[in-house]
């Protein structure tokens, strides 16, 4: 079952739903974004008895706006609780601090965040909202200085969200030790017997040490043959105590020099946000992840990289780094990055007045063709961005 809500629904999913005919629950945020009555609706009410009726319920949701819907309705099932274990970055660093005991953490109430003495924390460290998305809110701090930064910036007024109070709330915030190495995403689930199933890996790059955006994420076959079985065997334990059968998640990790695995978050009930790497699959790969959680299928890694060439490929976010406030400007100009990327496959193009970004782009590099993403990676934009006259 397929539950939809804002900001966005992307073209493929909805082609998915459609062509596997898929169950979508007809809430009247899903029926503002969809206009095609020929998908198999199904009303709230109905929804919530299937699903309260069904033994471990298969349920998705593109966003996290739609877990507001999952605590009104499915209070008498483990869904609530479960989600709460993950989505709260408090209750998952107490759920898995068996597991990683030296991962350490506090908690600190906004109010707190101006009169904390540094001197009592010890660096570097990541100050986060507990109930977080879209990096919002989260500041690496490795100085006084970058404290000092952080402050300014961690007050209600910066942190008015467009999202719902159970996708982010900044009136709690988590401190936590700063993870060492690489930055990965996965998309994965639990099975109906629960077992986890990978359905994508993708590195997390960034420009600096301090560098908290979503600029790039990459995948491809050396990353998922290098980084699949250590990533099975990292999430068993954390599912077996949360007892997680046909759950979907966004996890992302830390994976230092040794191969040592440390968890920053899982996000339940859904991929990427923004229908970003569950589509990618499709791009990539040729195998649809949202078609494979609810048939509980697993990809075939072998099969699928039979005719791989060593290709890359990214989701590149282009927020709004250019210093211009979106008052100031007129429109973005993709046709001139067009030019400087290899082979754009999907452009998605946002309403940068509304949003902070002003679209996001799937792309494949080949092998020896890094420096396009570096590139893109390390620019502010502005060289894109047509300013009014």
């Amino acid at each position: 079952m397929i539950l939809i809500d804002h900001p966005y629904v992307s073209d493929f999913l909805l082609k998915t739903i459609k062509e596997y005919d898929f169950e979508i629950v007809s809430t009247p945020e899903a029926k503002s974004l969809i206009t095609d009555d020929s998908l198999n609706w199904i009303s709230e009410k109905e929804a919530a008895k299937q699903i309260i009726n069904t033994l471990n319920p298969l349920v998705y949701t593109n966003s996290e706006n739609s877990l507001a819907w999952v605590f009104k309705h499915l209070k008498a099932t483990r869904l609530p609780e479960q989600i709460q274990l993950f989505k709260d970055k408090l209750k998952f660093r107490e759920l898995t601090q068996e597991l990683f005991p030296d991962v350490l953490f506090r908690k600190i109430k906004i109010d707190e965040i101006q009169t904390l003495d540094i001197n009592d924390l010890q660096l570097p460290f990541v100050i986060k909202p507990s109930l977080g998305f879209f990096s919002i809110g989260v500041h690496i701090v490795h100085s006084k200085s970058d404290w000092f930064a952080a402050q300014k910036e961690l007050t209600y007024e910066n942190l008015k969200s467009i999202y719902p109070k159970e996708v982010m709330d900044a009136s709690t915030f988590i401190i936590e030790d700063y993870l060492e190495g690489e930055e990965f995403a996965v998309d994965a689930y639990f099975n109906a017997e629960g077992e986890v199933v990978i359905l994508n890996i993708l590195h997390h790059k960034f420009s600096s040490s301090t560098d908290v955006s979503d600029r790039v994420y990459s995948t491809s076959q050396g990353i998922i043959r290098k980084y699949k079985d250590p990533l099975e065997a990292f999430l068993k334990p954390i599912g077996k105590k949360a007892d997680l059968k046909n759950f979907p998640l966004h996890l992302e990790v830390r994976i230092n020099e040794q191969g040592v695995i440390k968890p920053i978050e899982i996000n339940p009930l859904r991929f990427g946000g923004w229908c970003t790497t569950g589509d990618l699959s499709w791009y990539a790969f040729k195998f649809n992840s949202y078609h494979y959680f609810i048939e509980n299928k697993k990809p075939d890694w072998d099969a699928v990289f039979k005719k791989d060439k060593g290709e890359i490929y990214s989701i590149v976010l282009l927020n709004n780094t250019s210093g211009f406030q979106a008052s100031e400007i007129s429109h973005f100009d993709f046709d001139k990055l067009k030019r400087d990327l290899e082979h754009i496959v999907v452009t998605r193009t946002f309403d940068f007045n509304k949003y902070p970004a002003f679209g996001l782009l799937f792309t494949e590099t080949s092998e020896g063709n890094e420096k396009e993403l570096n590139d893109i990676l390390n620019s502010d934009l502005s060289k894109y961005v047509v300013l009014k006259q």
